[in-house]
Parts: structure tokens; C-alpha cells; sequence
């Protein structure tokens, strides 16, 4: 008997009947361990008492909605930004008005330079593996003022990183202090390997997608007081506010933003107008501007003159109850646009901006049908969506969300664009509406997004693009459930409640994504079922609307309007990888009974059906709810009859992540 073999038999079995075995027959119990393969389930582990990470409390309470004394602080911006295509450079003044509703007084505030991850000592070359070879100089300030107290000063400030921290001269005051930053500033906009912002040149003109553009608040919330994780590439976790931003650029381009447009007089031609507002009434795209007009210069209305350079215009928009804004601009775009209809008679406007070569009913001709249909199904089974406009842009920046708007790839068409159009307007539920932290928590805002899409592939068209797949989940178009077996099994894969940053790109959208959205899966089709979860979704979604929860704050939710304990899902789903294992152990008969036991052998439990078919062909089902292991390692099934049992089968439809398939059915000899 090998020495592995002994050392497994001597943790199966208890020590006396080891020595037994070992002593009459290494050999025996070899043959044992054969028949009874070890269980790795303690009921005791699985079901033990669940301390979340975040406690109950007046901010946050045990129904997992926010407490009777939840606050959160405001960031409103007015921010007026020129874009030099020249010279690749964005210039602009802000000013930031800070409410603090925390009970504390801010001695400091601290302030999140994104631009800075560009620069060559960035934290991010470090630590996330880029091989980034371009670099900028980040954010460059050119004054820096606090206005506090009817007094307006030269800020005392201290740059670290992808961070600015403020130091106050008197602190702010706690429930409603407030002071207003003002900011004038400049940087280089990076090209293609700035990634989500960027600029890129087409045939017929440069595309600049413009995000992560001005200095921003840090969130000071009731879990850490500031948090101030660097920016390493990992998304956002922002205050919310009302955005009036104005956009000055030259006068043959179109700027696509977020939020509303206010002065659509100024910048538009009477006969954009006009298309615009068919649009505003339309089921059927509108195109706003053309292929044959892209080149027209009548196409665009009378620029401000300009004493030096080229004639400009200024864009306003708008936007209120928001963590964010972006915006785009080229000379290059077709514009089209068409109405969403949104529950209760509301009304929203989905509008794509793409360079001649993207169009085409193959491709980002239908980009404004895919983005109305998104939006118009989420809001029927989630919430109603919040924004006056959703708006898809072809450029550089491929494949990234800001709120109302959408960064996606210039190729991209077919089932490809459907998918990520979908998936990245499904952001505005989670985080833009449901205010995750991304640098943190990335498999809840990533996680839930996935799960979302999956309804929105299979309603379109009748799942003409569905089911929804991802080529790193199921390369083999196989069981997704199945697929997420081996990442369930890999020892090196985080688990879900890990930080964002530590998360290998390898595992970033198995786990991130994919096992954070079968978890959904899960909890709605197999542990709650489609009312429960549906309710208790929901009803998180309203109570965190444009808040901030946390994970613990989730499970809490979804345990009481779920109506179930779920701490053993937690555990064994979120803060660990275990694996589920069942088997079918025997089958017997004894006492007019057809006897099948089932044990479980892996450390998660899940709710699970078992398919029995006796020889004359009949058959049953019996469902298994997830404390039948509550005490016990096996269960036994009794049948009220003798009928000879031809097969049994564990979840005979593949619903739930079994480890092992080759021992969920048993065949009659």
C-alpha cells in the first residue's frame, strides 16, 4: 500500500478500525476506500453560524437597507473644458461643490486623479501587470483653490499617486458643511493605449473619447471613512451629484455625451433639429447625420469666430443624479437616434455616434435598435431607467461604461456588438444606478451586470443572438454551468469577496463575472425561485439606488425578502471556492422499499433533483432542498415500492455545478 493511500485511509477512518485494517490487510482497506470514496463535507463547517464583514448598525441595518441614519456625501461639478486636437491636450476649469452630511468633520479631503495611472511612476506599471510603453505627465494643475467659509485661499495639497489630498484650514463641518474647489487644469489625452479614454484616427477624422477627465471627490462613507485605493486599473467607486459640464471644441465636430443637452440650438443645424425631434417619436432609427453628410460643411451650423485657430463651438449638457460623466467628439461621426419607452409612459432617447465604415445593417447601423431594446427590457424587469439619453459611440476605447454612455469598438458588429452594447448599458443598473465600489467589489457590479444580460439575449428577436457566452467562459458552447466546474476546482482561483486589484487577469472575468453571475443563477432558479428572488432583487435595487452597499449589505437583503437563511450560499459560494459533489451511493431494497442513497462528498451543498426511472419506464422526481445536509454526510430516499429501479440520476438537467459528473447516475447492473 502506497504511503498516500495509508494517509487518506487513516483520515477516513477512525483511528481503531485504521489499525484494524492495516493490520489484517493493507490491501482491504484499499478496497474500502474503493467502495466509499471519502467524504469532504462537515455539516458543521457549512452550516456554522455567518458573521458578514460589515455589521449591522443605524447606517446599515439587518435587513440589508440602508439604516434610519444612512448618509452619504454630495460632489456637484460645473466644469468648462476646451479640447485641442492639435495639440492632443484637454484644458478646463472646475469647481467642485462638497456637501459633507457625515457626522464627522473633514479635517481633509481627498480628491482622485485618474489621469495620473498614465505617468511612468504610476503605481499601476507595478503592480496590475501593464506593459504600458506610452506615458503622459497625468494631470497637470495650474491653480488650486478653496473656497470655505466665505473665503476663498490657495489650497494646501499633497499629490500621491492617482490621489490629491487637501488640506483644510478649518475643518468642514459635519451634517451639511460645504465648500466649493476650484481647479484649473490641463493634460495630454492618451491615444489608443490610454484604453478607456483615448483618441484614434479614422479615415474621415480623429475620435476622441474623453473620460476620467477631471479631478474628482473620493467617497467618504460610514465603512472606512475616506477610501482612497489608488488607481491601478480596476474601475470607480464616486459621490453622486448634478454635472452641468461645457464642452468647447472645433466647430466640424459633433460631441456625444452624457447626460442632456441644453443648447442643442447652438450647436445643431435646423435640419439636425429636426431630425432629432422625429427621432424623440420614433420606434424606427432616425439618422440625425448621415454617411454622405459626414464631409459637408454645411452640415454643421456658423462657429464662434476665433481669434487664433480653428472656429469653435461649446456644447453644454446636463445631468443630474450621477457618479460620473464622459463624453466623446469627431468630425468622423454618423449620428442616429430613436425613442425608448420606459414603464409608466416615460420616455428616453438612444442615439449612436460611429464613423462611415462602422455603419451598415451588419454592423452599427443597428447600434441604436440593440441600445433601445436593452434599455426598454431592463427597465421592464429591473427599474426604470433614470437618464434622458443612452448613447453608444464607435472609437478607441473599446468596451466601456459610463453613465448613459457607452464606449464601444469601431469593428465591432453582428451578435458581438448586440452582446456588449447590452452588456455595457446594463452597467447603468450596476454601478451607475446601485453605486458599487468597482475597486473593491468588481464581481458585484461585473457579476450582475452578466447576470442581467443573460434575460436581454434571449428576449431579443426570440434569442437570435442568445444564448448569452463569452469565448473565455464556454469555449466549447457546451453547459455554462458545467463550464464553471473548473474554475470551481482550481486551487489558485480567488474567491469572489477578493479585492479587484488582486485579482489575476487570468481569473478577472471567470470569477468576476462569470461565477458571480451563475451565483445569481443559482439563487434564482434553484435556492429561491424567479418570485422570491425577483422581489427581494428588486426591492435592493430601489433601496440603493444612487447609494452605496455593501456585499454584506446584499446577502442581508436578499436573505430577508428572500425568506431564507442563505449563510451557507454565502460561505460557501462567496467567501470560499468550495466545490459541490454528489453522489449516488446505493441502491437497495428492503421492507417493500426501493431504497437510494445519496451522499454528498464536496464542501458546498445546494438544493438539487434526483430523477429515478423504474423498469416498466415510470419515473420520479424528488427535489432535495439544501438542508438535507444539515446534520448529515448521506441521505436515503425511500420509495414506497419494490418496482426494480433501471437508472438514477442527480440533476438530470445539468442545473447546478457539479464537480463530478461520473458519479451522478447510477445504472441497474
Amino acid at each position: 500500500m502506497k504511503r498516500r493511500d495509508l494517509r487518506l485511509c487513516q483520515a477516513f477512518f477512525p483511528p481503531l478500525v485504521y489499525l484494524l485494517l492495516v493490520s489484517v490487510s493493507g490491501v482491504a482497506c484499499a478496497a474500502v476506500m474503493a467502495a466509499a470514496p471519502p467524504s469532504f463535507y462537515d455539516p458543521l463547517e457549512t452550516f456554522a453560524p455567518l458573521t458578514l464583514p460589515d455589521p449591522v448598525n443605524r447606517y446599515r441595518s439587518s435587513s440589508g437597507a440602508p439604516g434610519p441614519d444612512y448618509w452619504q456625501n454630495r460632489a456637484d461639478y460645473e466644469i468648462h473644458a476646451t479640447l485641442d486636437p492639435a495639440a492632443k491636450r484637454l484644458s478646463a476649469d472646475e469647481v467642485i461643490t462638497y456637501t459633507n452630511n457625515s457626522p464627522d468633520a473633514l479635517a481633509s479631503l481627498w480628491i482622485q486623479l485618474d489621469q495620473n495611472i498614465y505617468r511612468k511612476d504610476s503605481r499601476s506599471t507595478t503592480a496590475g501587470g501593464w506593459e504600458r510603453k506610452e506615458f503622459t505627465d497625468g494631470f497637470v494643475l495650474d491653480s488650486l483653490d478653496v473656497d470655505s467659509h466665505g473665503k476663498r485661499s490657495t489650497a494646501d495639497y499633497l499629490i500621491t499617486d492617482t490621489r490629491m489630498q487637501l488640506h483644510l484650514a478649518t475643518p468642514l463641518n459635519a451634517h451639511g458643511g460645504r465648500l466649493r474647489i476650484h481647479i484649473r487644469y490641463h493634460y495630454e489625452i492618451p491615444g489608443k493605449f490610454g484604453g478607456r479614454t483615448s483618441w484614434v484616427t479614422t479615415p474621415k477624422g480623429e475620435i476622441y473619447d474623453i473620460a476620467q477627465w477631471y479631478p474628482r471627490m473620493a467617497v467618504y462613507d460610514d465603512l472606512r471613512g475616506w477610501d482612497t485605493l489608488p488607481y491601478l486599473g480596476n474601475e470607480f467607486y464616486l459621490e453622486y451629484g448634478h454635472f452641468d459640464y461645457y464642452v468647447t471644441v472645433p466647430s466640424d465636430m459633433l460631441v456625444a455625451g452624457s447626460g442632456e443637452l441644453k443648447n442643442p440650438g447652438q450647436v445643431l443645424t435646423k435640419t439636425a433639429l429636426r431630425r432629432l425631434e422625429a427621432a424623440r417619436a420614433s420606434d424606427r432609427t432616425v439618422v440625425i447625420r448621415g454617411a454622405e453628410e459626414v464631409a459637408d460643411p454645411a452640415d454643421r451650423p456658423a462657429p464662434t469666430a476665433a481669434a487664433t485657430g480653428p472656429a469653435t463651438l461649446t456644447w453644454h449638457f446636463a445631468m443630474n443624479d450621477t457618479r460620473d460623466v464622459a463624453f466623446s467628439a469627431s468630425s468622423a461621426f454618423v449620428w442616429d437616434a430613436a425613442r425608448i419607452n420606459l414603464p409608466g409612459g416615460g420616455q428616453s432617447l438612444a442615439m449612436s455616434f460611429y464613423p462611415v465604415e462602422s455603419g451598415g445593417e451588419s454592423a452599427w447601423g443597428r447600434s441604436t435598435e440593440y441600445l433601445k431594446h436593452a434599455v426598454e427590457e431592463f427597465s421592464r424587469r429591473w427599474s426604470v431607467y433614470p437618464y434622458p439619453v443612452a448613447v453608444n459611440v464607435a472609437g478607441g476605447s473599446s468596451g466601456m461604461e459610463y453613465p448613459g454612455m457607452l464606449f464601444d469598438g469601431i469593428a465591432d458588429k453582428g451578435k458581438e456588438l448586440f452582446w456588449i452594447t447590452a452588456h455595457e448599458i446594463g452597467h447603468t443598473w450596476f454601478p451607475m444606478v446601485v453605486g458599487f465600489n468597482e475597486r473593491r467589489n468588481a464581481w458585484m457590479d461585473e457579476g450582475f451586470n452578466t447576470f442581467i444580460d443573460i434575460d436581454e439575449s434571449d428576449a431579443f428577436e426570440n434569442g437570435v443572438y442568445g444564448p448569452k457566452r463569452d469565448s473565455e467562459y464556454a469555449p466549447g458552447g457546451g453547459n455554462p454551468v458545467d463550464e464553471m466546474v473548473p474554475i470551481l476546482k482550481d486551487p489558485a482561483a480567488p474567491i469572489l469577496l477578493t479585492r479587484a486589484d488582486a485579482i489575476k487577469e487570468k481569473y478577472r472575468h471567470s470569477i468576476t463575472y462569470f461565477k458571480s453571475a451563475l451565483g445569481l443563477v443559482l439563487l434564482r432558479g434553484q435556492i429561491l425561485g424567479p418570485q422570491r428572488f425577483d422581489w427581494a432583487f428588486r426591492k435592493f435595487i430601489r433601496d440603493w439606488a444612487f447609494k452605496h452597499p455593501s456585499p454584506s449589505d446584499f446577502f442581508r437583503a436578499m436573505d430577508s425578502e428572500g425568506g431564507e437563511d442563505l449563510s451557507w450560499f454565502w460561505r460557501g459560494w462567496y467567501m470560499h471556492n468550495w466545490s459541490l459533489d454528489l453522489a449516488v451511493d446505493d441502491v437497495a431494497y428492503a421492507n417493500g422499499e426501493a431504497r437510494v442513497t445519496i451522499a454528498n462528498r464536496g464542501r458546498l451543498v445546494m438544493p438539487a433533483m434526483v430523477l429515478v426511472t423504474f423498469d416498466d419506464g415510470t419515473s420520479t422526481r424528488i427535489a432535495l432542498p439544501a438542508e438535507t445536509w444539515i446534520q448529515k454526510t448521506s441521505y436515503t430516499i425511500r420509495l414506497a415500492s419494490q418496482r426494480p429501479v433501471r437508472t438514477v440520476v442527480i440533476d438530470p438537467e445539468h442545473l447546478i455545478p457539479d464537480s463530478d459528473r461520473s458519479n451522478d447516475q447510477w445504472n441497474s447492473p
